[in-house]
């Protein structure tokens, strides 16, 4: 090989050096480009996948009863009440949760420190409850299924009798026949339930429920769910009336109330089934 061709193939070889360094640094800086926006999308993507939500293992005590839950630590109180509602068979509106007291509906369990293994307390009537006070015997229904076919008036029933007889109560609110007031603020009181025990009626209207209370308890009862309501003035006492709140499907799942003012009849009515009133 002479000199010349000898230095022409270096210089070849030099400039193909040079161009494939050249585009080696081009192609590394392509290919760094090209994983930084992987990457940068690969971040982008990830910022939006949801977190995890955290849930927490617990036990619900009610009426005795233990019952496994497993329900997310940011969850309120009041889901908690929706979610039991099937489990326990009480209603959301009249359960009690106790988490360290009372817990209030907008709390979450994680504010309330509810951990793994924690007990939780429920308290609360079940509908049969309620009904258990006023439930009649069978001869009762019997009775009612006559008068209903004679058209015998309530005040007229053996059933109602046996606490009609007992009187006018000392502490019951003032009747006025003919008059139609507004329900007052405060509770009607002083009547009497089917069992003779005193009862008092709250009309909550901005929670849509009547809380029907006793010595022993209150119950929250939604207005949505009762049936109908039929009332009757008490003969020789017309400034009051015997009123049945239907709080089932038939006739003998209504909670009867003696002793109702009249003035306050047509407002009770009106109130739960559904013709709302503000006072």
């Amino acid at each position: 090989m002479s000199f010349s061709n000898c230095k022409e193939s270096t210089l070849h070889s030099k400039y193909r050096s040079e161009q494939g360094d050249a585009s080696g640094g081009k192609c590394n800086s392509e290919s760094k480009g090209a994983e930084s926006d992987i990457c940068t999308q690969t971040k982008e993507e990830g910022d939006e996948l949801e977190v995890p939500k955290e849930s927490v293992d617990f036990k619900v005590i009610y009426n005795k009863n233990k019952y496994d839950v497993n329900f997310l630590l940011d969850s309120t109180v009041g889901q908690l009440k929706q979610h039991l509602q099937d489990i326990i068979g009480v209603p959301q509106s009249m359960q009690k949760v106790m988490i360290k007291g009372l817990a209030k509906d907008e709390r979450t369990l994680r504010e309330l420190g509810v951990v793994k293994g924690a007990k939780v307390m429920v308290v609360g009537s079940t509908l049969d409850d309620v009904l258990a006070v006023s439930t009649p015997s069978k001869q009762d229904i019997q009775d009612e299924k006559m008068a209903t076919a004679s058209k015998e008036p309530f005040c007229k029933q053996k059933q109602h009798r046996k606490v009609l007889d007992k009187g006018v109560p000392d502490d019951v609110m003032p009747g006025i026949k003919n008059t139609k007031d507004a329900l007052p603020p405060y509770p009607l009181s002083g009547m009497l339930n089917k069992s003779g025990g005193k009862v008092r009626l709250t009309f909550k209207m901005e929670q849509d429920q009547v809380w029907i209370g006793t010595k022993e308890r209150t119950d929250k009862i939604p207005m949505n769910t009762i049936k109908g309501v039929v009332s009757e003035p008490i003969e020789g006492h017309e400034e009051y009336h015997i009123m049945g709140i239907q709080l089932g499907p038939t006739d003998a799942s209504r909670y009867w109330v003696y002793w109702v003012p009249a003035q306050y009849v047509d407002a009770i009515k009106d109130a739960i089934l559904g013709k709302w009133q503000y006072f």
